[in-house]
């Protein structure tokens, strides 16, 4: 299984990129997960499943014909699980792209939106391979694509993992 990172500041434009590319990765053959690190309430299901989550159950799992989530509890005391570990979790797997996680050391390439007022992750985080991002840059010499040039990416990809 190979790793590649989508990462950026929040509001970037991250999940927007994932949802078009994956399409277009798997158009190419390819069997592709995903791990999204977020700081929201990733609950999953309907009420019945939360509430055997607040009950105690430190995993449940939601089947369906066609979908299966596994909702894992991290009760207080806790951390949160490391990337290694959920990485792990994957079998069968060509590409696991990670959205998130900045600071992990895993390639990636960075969705950068000049306008949110945050500094680019790539000049200080060597991890990142690529900029995605709809304004020119100069601050640093890396591949640099379009956040709208989808089959570009997905190639660059490609090409980087050697898929």
């Amino acid at each position: 299984m190979k790793v590649f990172g989508i990462a950026g500041w929040s509001g970037s434009g991250k999940t927007t990129l994932l949802v078009r590319l994956i399409p277009a990765l798997v158009k190419a053959g390819i069997k592709v997960a995903t791990v999204k690190h977020t700081h929201h309430d990733p609950a999953v299901g309907d009420e019945e499943c939360r509430a055997l989550a607040r009950a105690g159950a430190v995993e449940t799992v939601v089947a369906s014909p066609h979908r299966l989530a596994l909702i894992h509890e991290i009760h207080p005391g806790e951390t949160e699980p490391p990337l290694d570990w959920l990485m792990k979790r994957f079998a069968g797997i060509d590409l696991l792209l990670i959205e998130g996680y900045k600071w992990a050391s895993h390639p990636k390439l960075e969705v950068w939106n000049p306008s949110l007022g945050k500094s680019m992750l790539a000049p200080a985080e060597k991890s990142i391979v690529a900029l995605a991002s709809d304004e020119p840059v100069n601050a640093v010499s890396l591949p640099r694509f379009h956040r709208d040039d989808v089959e570009g990416i997905a190639a660059y990809i490609c090409q980087y993992c050697q898929i």
